[in-house]
């Protein structure tokens, strides 16, 4: 079955990606961070959110809106905590969240847990040789988190922006969010929860009723080089969230791939096509999206 084009217009209005992975960038990308805002833009996002690897976003937040780019989307930016930000580093953290980042992520390709899964670097390719990543944990050896993990959910707290889970393993997860709870971090998201994370759906529900909201990456449905999920196993992961705290983040802009717009229209058309209203369908790529990083007059419940 497929669903109406005009419906899917509809639904791409004020529809919002917090994981777009437009350039420039040490990995392959089709789009830079300004192409992949006019394209939203042109298709009535209300916003999209600048996610590299390697570096905070936030600043081309300001230069994007100072040349007057920003009128019709909202540009976020972000920051990931890999080995070239010094790590799980607050020094990076408090200037990134005061310009522009109103998400933080923990390690990605650093993360320990990402390194062990060797297989799945070949997805994270960079534009030649870099220096071998150093396995990152929010945990020491006994189990603790460590004391650079607590001074960041403190900033986090403070400027009431989202934490990410990032990479982590599930196992990590837990002690975190218990933690950052504690502190006072209202935002708590986990992507892709069971692509590297590792969580099950038994694990998705327990993460949704202790708070967390749930991501998942649009690229891992649809067709195309990084799909691994059928809409089955979709239907099965939103089931266990609820709809209510259930997103959809395109996690594209690379390479040899869907731009992040046309995968936003073909998971609309995906999940139309399984059975979920309109109604769910703009909860999952708009309003949901808007509460957990406080777009507009949302707020985190």
């Amino acid at each position: 079955m497929h669903a109406d084009p005009q419906l899917i217009d509809s639904l791409m209005q004020g529809a919002i990606d917090l994981h777009c992975h437009s350039g420039p960038s040490v990995m392959a990308r089709a789009v830079n961070h300004e192409q992949a805002l006019e394209q939203g833009a042109a298709a009535g996002m209300r916003a999209v959110l600048f996610k590299d690897h390697y570096y905070p976003t936030g600043p081309f937040v300001d230069v994007l809106k100072d040349a007057g780019k920003a009128t019709q989307a909202e540009p976020i930016g972000s920051i990931v905590l890999n080995n070239s930000v010094g790590g799980i580093n607050p020094f990076a953290v408090e200037p990134a969240v005061k310009t522009g980042a109103r998400v933080v992520w923990m390690p990605t390709v650093s993360a320990a847990n990402h390194i062990r899964e060797g297989h799945r670097k070949s997805l994270l390719p960079t534009k030649g040789k870099m220096l071998k990543q150093v396995g990152l944990s929010v945990q020491d050896a006994r189990g603790d988190l460590l004391d650079p993990v607590k001074q960041v959910l403190d900033i986090i707290a403070e400027h009431d922006v989202v934490l990410s889970c990032g990479h982590l393993h599930i196992s990590e997860v837990w002690p975190l969010f218990e933690e950052a709870k504690k502190r006072g971090c209202n935002r708590l998201l986990v992507n892709h929860p069971s692509y590297t994370v590792g969580a099950s759906l038994s694990d998705v529900k327990e993460l949704v009723s202790m708070g967390a909201w749930i991501e998942h990456s649009i690229c891992m449905f649809i067709p195309n080089r990084m799909k691994v999920y059928d809409e089955a196993f979709l239907k099965a992961l939103v089931e266990a969230a609820g709809v209510d705290r259930t997103f959809f983040g395109s996690d594209l802009g690379q390479a040899n791939a869907p731009l992040p717009v046309e995968g936003f229209r073909q998971i609309i058309g995906l999940c139309l096509s399984i059975g979920y209203s309109p109604e769910d369908v703009r909860k999952m790529v708009s309003t949901n999206a808007a509460q957990l990083a406080g777009i507009g007059a949302n707020t985190a419940a």
